[in-house]
């Protein structure tokens, strides 16, 4: 199978291309520098000439605060820009995946999201991938798949558990909010599970429409930092803290556990703790 994908540059692009080659797909990997998805005539120009039967746009702007304070540039790329890439799909018969995230919902919620729970974005970067979706839907007609997934951390790029392993060697105390709970998801995994729904597309097996896709279990931020120094071996002591101690520009969802109710067919990621033990036997030497 033929297979494009957008955003190959970034962590999860990057994973999802290394999934795609090593299932034996051909695969076009296109990063920023290769195709701005906000350019409407150059993405309908490569992806009709690509010959692509899946689609899977991992392009996004993913700065949360930077979103906030300039809404225009990231609605440029997570909502006109996931639809120039759905319209150019659609016109080429390709399906398209799209990858979506948490943000969608206003975290006042104390179940998990399912995929037919009213949306409510609080920030400048959940109202662009909602966009985003809405476009999707719009210019997909029924041949794609928007994966809502979240907390994503992976080997190649800026991630959390790189940050506290870091911050864990350079100081003895770290301060680390718990009053938002969610799912972190490793871009290994995530990766993997895209390209089998891919993988699907030919045979019309992949769900249409929205599905929610991420790691097993939930945590704090605080929960997930105690993890990691206590795998890493750090002696850093982590204390627990408050979302408004912190002064962020944008606000975050208090909770944001995602669940499907798509049915036994619909696939599942791992525990977000063996997520975590994958990602860090590629930075913390065996002991």
């Amino acid at each position: 199978m033929r297979i494009l994908i957008t955003g190959s540059a970034g962590m999860l692009g990057h994973d999802v291309t290394g999934a795609a080659q090593d299932a034996g797909h051909d695969v076009i990997a296109l990063a920023h520098s290769d195709l701005d998805i906000t350019d409407r005539d150059a993405v309908g120009s490569v992806l009709a000439g690509a010959g692509a039967e899946v689609v899977v746009n991992c392009a996004a702007w993913t700065d949360v605060d930077g979103a906030e304070q300039t809404p225009d540039a990231a609605h440029a790329v997570n909502g006109a820009g996931a639809g120039n890439v759905a319209h150019a799909a659609a016109q080429s018969g390709a399906w398209t995946i799209h990858v979506s995230t948490d943000y969608v919902f206003d975290g006042t919620k104390r179940t998990p999201y399912v995929e037919s729970d009213p949306v409510a974005p609080i920030s400048a970067y959940g109202r662009s991938k909602l966009e985003g979706e809405l476009a999707v839907r719009e210019a997909a007609t029924g041949r794609h798949t928007t994966v809502r997934s979240s907390w994503l951390f992976g080997t190649a790029g800026p991630c959390f558990p790189a940050t506290i392993l870091r911050l864990a060697a350079q100081r003895d105390e770290l301060t680390v909010v718990e009053d938002q709970v969610g799912c972190p998801t490793f871009t290994g995994h995530l990766a993997r599970t895209l390209i089998e729904l891919a993988a699907g597309c030919d045979s019309d097996r992949p769900p249409v429409g929205v599905l929610h896709l991420a790691g097993g279990g939930q945590c704090s931020w605080y929960e997930l930092a105690r993890e990691i120094v206590a795998r890493s071996g750090a002696s850093c002591e982590v204390k627990p803290g408050r979302t408004v101690d912190l002064s962020r520009p944008a606000p975050r969802p208090a909770y944001s556990v995602l669940r499907t109710e798509r049915g036994a067919r619909a696939p599942a990621l791992p525990h977000w703790q063996q997520g975590l033990a994958e990602f860090l036997a590629t930075r913390v030497p065996a002991a």
